[in-house]
């Protein structure tokens, strides 16, 4: 499973009809994705949600149902662990300060 930050941007700046539609539908997800989170600024013109899923055709079948509503922009993201893991497994290890020569 893979992790992605979903930005997204209500269209003419129209919260009251993504929350509408929220309240209505629900968020309408395929089966396969998984909601984490969502954090909204405090300007209620985007939204950042979390989710996961395995099959990125999924996510595109969930966006096509909001974008007459909201811009979609959808980032592959790694947790902080994921990221030192990769980061840290190509460093040397750390032999102090080299001399100029």
């Amino acid at each position: 499973m893979m992790l992605f930050m979903v930005i997204e941007t209500f269209k003419n700046q129209d919260a009251p009809a993504v929350y509408n539609r929220l309240k209505t539908r629900g968020r309408g997800l395929p089966k396969g994705i998984q909601y984490i989170d969502s954090w909204v600024e405090v300007s209620l013109h985007r939204c950042y949600q979390l989710m996961k899923c395995q099959d990125l055709r999924a996510l595109q079948e969930w966006v096509i149902q909001w974008n007459d509503l909201i811009e979609f922009e959808i980032v592959p993201v790694l947790t902080s662990q994921e990221a030192q893991q990769i980061a840290t497994s190509n460093l040397k290890p750390d032999t102090g300060p080299q001399p100029n020569l």
